[in-house]
């Protein structure tokens, strides 16, 4: 359901006697059951991953400082549950008086308990909390752990944090380290929760590219494969195979600088160059742990990065008259990794995406700066292929903007702001309670208007198949009606004019038909999207609507159908001897209002997917090559996926 949650009114007398006998202490990690989502930011597949990562960085510490160079993560067969391994020094296993427990049961059980508050034990580690490996137990039917250390095997196993027993010597160990087995807990994440082989497979490959020489070893027993990682290259080999993946051309060479480390400053790896693709790209990592949030790391990078080309460019005076640049004109093309070291990280909650440490920003800019400006002066061939892709860059920029303008003069006035004339706004100006539906074609419109919710649901028809915004020019997708219609009424502008604050819908939904020629128009609009208005899909805005492409009666039961599996899974279910009526909808407009609103508007009935990019090179990858101007790509994507094609749908 795309809705949001309604709350509850309390009422006044249950509050009346408010007293001291209100008041509940949670212990030990009973914080960690009742509120999972303050620790690893909720329960949905994110937060079911976020337990591996937890478990995974703790390894990945021990090989930062120097103790392991080996890591094993196996996803076992049920595909809920999972092993990390490494071959550090092993969790501590002493007695610790004060508590009268083991230290490997305090860690596991005790939020706020471990090695890394101290100086010595972790030069450099991906956090301060010492709530990972707590959190994890706390948040598993079962955790089970041994130590390797001291000559010793030692075993503990663990139930919803709450330890079964205390720890046994179970043998002999040859070598150090730590290996914990855990499966989620179906309570909290839900019965149908499991791990994505692939995302696993695709974050165990980056911790190899970022620490060089690391052994990371992938045990998918599903598939029955071991995969193993190992990169001497680091993260210049990264940014190879990311421009490879993205299919642009270069404009450069990868470059590849280190720096800091000395005296307490921060230590950083950066691999950067520039290509044709539209945008930025940085992927920036603190003590291995992804930043998809930035911070004060990426900050400096941008800083460093900007002033260092404005110098270059100053300098040898190549900036045309009467043209200005923008940070963006020149980030744009760029692709990087940055790496850092930070020795007391502090990052913006539990789960880590966003570094927050002042100084880091200031120690890049410099270090940044100075190297891209005598890397430029040093490199003059890849600095005039950069300067001249930065000078076309702001030209296309300005022109887009003259064009913008001049449609916005152009454009009919309507009584609220400047909207499309064929769309058919809601009442209501909250953006938390309304929706847009860009529905296929005029009779689809006309079934949406009436069948809607007038009071919080507009609804915008187009004509026909937008434009390809992977392949189309700027000055095209300004000048392209459709286009400009959805831009006009979210309100909210697109490129580096998007201001979120003026969007006029908190929900937009993709409303087509569900044939082949429907699901062309959604992956157009979600490429225009994706290049144009990426926030939209990052702040979740965006939803594909799923109306059903079948109807089911049998006697006097109805069966809204969205696809074909589930119509042969509803006719498998029905007597032998049965005679269904079966509907299949050509288009939206063949459905009645009432039946449109009941089975695809309502709130509380629709089905509806929202739209996530929880990996961008992925994503990048796939939409060059089905929707760019390569046409050898889609040729070999349908040439390999040919012998699994059935029946098309035209």
């Amino acid at each position: 359901m795309a809705t949001s949650a309604t709350p509850k009114q309390s009422s006044k007398s249950k509050n009346a006697a408010y007293t001291a006998d209100d008041i509940v202490v949670l212990e030990g990690l009973e914080p960690v059951r009742k509120r999972p989502g303050m620790y690893i930011g909720g329960v949905d597949s994110r937060g079911y991953h976020h337990l591996l990562w937890e478990l995974l960085d703790n390894a990945v510490d021990e090989a930062i400082n120097g103790y392991a160079s080996l890591i094993t993560v196996t996803l076992h067969k049920d595909s809920r549950s999972a092993t990390v391994d490494d071959n550090g020094r092993g969790i501590p296993t002493g007695i610790m008086p004060k508590y009268n427990k083991s230290a490997l049961e305090i860690i596991l059980t005790t939020l706020h308990a471990g090695g890394k508050f101290e100086e010595g034990n972790y030069t450099h580690s991906g956090g301060l909390h010492g709530v990972g490996a707590s959190v994890v137990n706390a948040l598993s039917a079962e955790l089970w752990v041994r130590v390797r250390r001291d000559g010793q095997e030692i075993e503990q196993g663990f139930a919803r944090g709450i330890a079964l027993g205390p720890q046994i010597v179970v043998g002999k160990a040859r070598g150090s380290g730590s290996k914990l087995f855990f499966r989620p807990d179906p309570e909290i994440f839900g019965e149908k929760a499991q791990f994505d082989f692939e995302l696993v497979r695709e974050r165990l490959e980056a911790k190899s590219y970022l620490h060089k020489g690391l052994r990371v070893v992938f045990v998918d027993e599903v598939a029955g494969t071991r995969t193993e990682f190992q990169h001497q290259g680091g993260i210049a080999d990264y940014l190879q195979k990311i421009a490879t993946d993205r299919q642009k051309p270069t404009l450069c060479p990868a470059v590849y600088v280190e720096r800091g480390g000395d005296g307490g400053a921060t230590r950083f790896e950066l691999s950067f160059l520039w290509s044709e693709g539209d945008g930025e790209y940085i992927k920036s990592f603190v003590n291995g742990i992804p930043t998809p949030s930035g911070g004060t790391h990426e900050n400096g990078l941008k800083a460093g990065l900007v002033k260092g080309v404005r110098n270059y460019m100053d300098t040898h005076g190549l900036l045309p008259k009467g043209l200005t640049l923008t940070a963006e004109d020149i980030r744009d093309g760029l692709c990087a990794i940055l790496s850092c070291y930070v020795r007391e990280p502090q990052f913006q909650g539990q789960t880590k995406e966003r570094l927050n440490n002042p100084e880091v920003t200031a120690e890049l800019d410099g270090a940044v700066r100075t190297f891209i400006e005598g890397w430029l002066n040093n490199n003059a061939s890849s600095g005039e292929a950069i300067t001249s892709r930065i000078i076309h860059t702001a030209r296309v920029r300005e022109a887009a903007k003259a064009a913008s303008q001049a449609v916005q003069r152009k454009g009919p006035v309507s009584h609220r702001l400047n909207l499309p004339g064929k769309l058919a706004d809601c009442q209501s100006n909250d953006p938390g309670q309304t929706e847009l539906f860009i529905v296929e074609g005029d009779s689809a419109g006309g079934s949406a208007k009436q069948g809607r919710n007038r009071k919080t649901q507009a609804i915008l028809p187009l004509r026909g198949k937008v434009l390809n915004a992977a392949q189309a020019t700027i000055e095209k997708l300004l000048s392209n009606k459709e286009l400009q219609d959805i831009v006009s009424a979210l309100g909210c502008g697109m490129g580096d004019k998007y201001d979120e604050s003026r969007l006029r819908y908190g929900r937009i939904f993709l409303l087509m038909d569900a044939d082949s020629d429907g699901h062309h128009i959604s992956t157009l609009l979600l490429t225009f999207f994706y290049r144009y208005l990426p926030k939209l899909i990052e702040n979740g805005h965006v939803y594909l609507a799923q109306p059903p492409l079948y109807r089911i009666d049998h006697g006097k039961e109805t069966h809204w159908v969205l696809d074909d599996a589930e119509k042969d899974r509803i006719l498998a279910r029905l007597p032998k001897n049965a005679k269904p009526e079966i509907t299949r909808f050509k288009g939206l407009g063949e459905m009645m209002p009432q039946q449109l609103w009941s089975t695809t508007l309502d709130p509380k009935r629709r089905v509806a997917l929202k739209i996530r990019i929880d990996n961008k090179e992925e994503t990048d990858r796939i939409l060059n090559d089905l929707m760019g101007k390569d046409a050898s790509a889609r040729f070999r994507f349908i040439m390999d996926r040919a012998k699994d094609a059935q029946a098309l749908d035209i």
